[in-house]
């Protein structure tokens, strides 16, 4: 009777644990600390947010899929401010469940100049909190990281336009503190 209890209580507890573990986080919110995150970029090197401590601010943008027109667009729109982005100290990180051949495609089909992180099991996007549903799918969304670690903009709407051009007055904002 008593082992039966303990078995029990067990197996409560290991789905209590369970159910809080595949819970993703909330979005992160202005004025947060952004989550430090990590993962293989299209390369297969390491990247880490926590390297950008004290360096560079960061947009780090999470997008639905590689080639898809919005997912293009947003690209896009962020290679051809890359020179602007540059010179206000900021480093663009594109991330979605992509695989890192496709991030690799995807970058050479389109000249991209920044990083795309492969996010297959969607560790950083449920970080973030903008898986959509359950889906092995991101929302549109980005996040104006400062140097000193701080969310200090965040867009998360489907529409890439949006995204451009609030990053693009967020970045403005950015340089003048």
């Amino acid at each position: 009777m008593k082992s039966m209890f303990k078995l029990s209580l067990g197996i409560v507890v290991a789905a209590a644990f369970a159910a809080t573990a595949a819970e993703p986080s909330k979005t992160p919110k202005v004025g947060d600390k952004a989550p430090l995150v990590e993962g293989k970029d299209q390369d297969g090197k390491s990247w880490k947010l926590a390297d950008q401590a004290g360096k560079n601010a960061v947009l780090l943008y999470f997008y639905p899929k590689d080639d898809t027109p919005g997912c293009t667009k947003e690209a896009c729109g962020f290679r051809d401010q890359m020179t602007d982005l540059k010179k206000a100290g900021v480093e663009v990180v594109g991330v979605s469940f992509d695989n890192e051949e496709s991030h690799k495609k995807f970058r050479e089909r389109h000249n991209l100049n920044f990083t795309l992180l492969a996010d297959a099991e969607g560790k950083i996007t449920d970080t973030y909190g903008v898986r959509r549903g359950e889906s092995k799918m991101a929302r549109r969304a980005s996040f104006l990281i400062d140097k000193q670690g701080k969310i200090v903009h965040v867009t998360d709407t489907p529409s890439a336009d949006t995204h451009l051009a609030e990053m693009k007055e967020a970045v403005a904002k950015l340089k003048q503190s």
